[in-house]
């Protein structure tokens, strides 16, 4: 098992608050620092087509609110 240690974001405010991110087996895995028992995985090429999306703002409406 090849895994990498989990990251978060240096815009994260606290380490209960935020969302982690790791490489593990050719896989990125996904899980909120509180609920580290609930992980999402996905291949590297779908979490990039998403990072790409989310770096020209495609997600902000979503947290306009927030």
């Amino acid at each position: 098992m090849t895994s990498s240690a989990w990251q978060k974001s240096s815009y994260s405010a606290s380490s209960d608050n935020c969302v982690e991110v790791r490489a593990i087996d050719g896989l990125i895995e996904l899980r909120e620092s509180d609920k580290g028992d609930i992980i999402v995985r996905t291949a590297p090429y779908k979490f990039s087509a998403f990072l790409q999306g989310a770096k020209v703002g495609e997600f902000d409406h979503l947290i306009a609110d927030a």
